[in-house]
């Protein structure tokens, strides 16, 4: 299974709240306790639901492309006690198309694998809402999003299991502007540092125990006093590998996967009095691999079960990666 990628990975930085009326707003930050434009309560630069199953596994050594589609879809909006705020209709939404180029030298240091990555998006938000009849609005952007770069990240291969971690920082590269309804980036930097282990329950290594961790940091928003809290993602995922075929030439990946979030320490600025948000769900992945050509097709979908303090929706996640891997150095005649 090393010979084949499947970690997807996808940053979502649009920052997206739910933005109608004034009279509107103040009545929903009356509810999760502050008097404050609710679009600067975030959700965090990680979006959840980019790992499940294979988490800490890293490509072969060579060139991977990974293109990943992820759609996430809201209708309902929770206070901070998890509880659905009454009289609030209306959709956040958006698309995000995600390009990751990951290198990995065949020459081994600190006993693993150097595979830094950058990650170029683009994205399509809309969010539309409406309260008990209030004026409806519709805002959202269209454009090139904030830029992933992970300059250092390695990976582990032992026996019965696979481990990685590594430093990455999110570039504001996506516009952004105060108070803006077309915004696609954060408008912050962020710091990340990330791990992951997929541990194979079998000696075959066809079924497996996933767990992918993600803390980030993050500096001022442009033009505003404001900096989001932190935040802690776990994604996780138990998995088993099915054969297609005799020969092991087609093969199947099903399992269940999850994903948890939290934020961890207060906002400061204007939104320093907004509690903190969280979010859990639960979901299904399923890969299609074909290990001679270093080529894997996935799909996930991920139902948000809680939510405090922000939307509550689905996510779905699907696309591809391939590896041209380095070639083996030719035998001296």
């Amino acid at each position: 299974m090393r010979g084949c990628v499947f970690s997807d990975r996808v940053r979502q930085t649009i920052s997206i709240g739910l933005r109608i009326t004034v009279s509107t707003i103040l009545g929903i930050c009356m509810v999760l306790g502050d008097s404050v434009d609710l679009e600067a309560q975030q959700k965090g630069q990680w979006t959840p639901g980019q790992y499940g199953l294979n988490a800490g596994v890293i490509p072969d050594p060579g060139f991977t492309y990974t293109n990943t589609a992820l759609r996430y879809f809201a209708d309902t909006l929770t206070d901070a006690n998890g509880n659905a705020i009454s009289g609030v209709t209306g959709t956040d939404e958006f698309w995000h198309d995600e390009n990751s180029i990951t290198f990995v030298p065949k020459a081994k240091f600190l006993g693993g694998y150097f595979a830094p990555y950058v990650s170029v998006s683009v994205a399509n938000g809309s969010v539309v809402g409406d309260i008990a009849g209030l004026t409806t609005t519709d805002s959202g952007g269209v454009g090139l999003a904030d830029t992933f770069v992970a300059p250092v990240y390695m990976g582990w291969r032992l026996e019965r299991a696979d481990l990685s971690a590594g430093y990455a920082f999110t570039a504001p590269t996506g516009r952004f502007t105060p108070g803006a309804s077309n915004n696609v980036g954060s408008g912050y930097w962020g710091n990340n540092i990330l791990g992951g282990a997929t541990v194979y329950l079998t000696e075959s290594k066809g079924t497996s125990a996933n767990l992918f961790v993600d803390w980030e940091a993050h500096g001022k928003k442009s033009g505003t006093d404001i900096t989001p809290g932190q935040a802690v993602t776990a994604e996780w995922g138990f998995g088993q590998v099915l054969p297609l075929d005799k020969q092991k030439k087609k093969l199947l990946q099903v399992g269940f996967v999850g994903y948890g979030q939290w934020q961890v320490s207060d906002n400061t600025g204007a939104t320093r009095l907004l509690p903190h948000y969280s979010v859990h769900a639960l979901g299904v992945q399923t890969n299609y691999v074909v290990p001679a050509h270093e080529v894997t097709l996935f799909f996930k979908y991920y139902d948000e079960i809680s939510a405090k303090a922000r939307p509550r929706g689905r996510t779905f996640v699907f696309g591809g990666s391939w590896t041209r891997k380095s070639p083996d150095k030719s035998p001296t005649p």
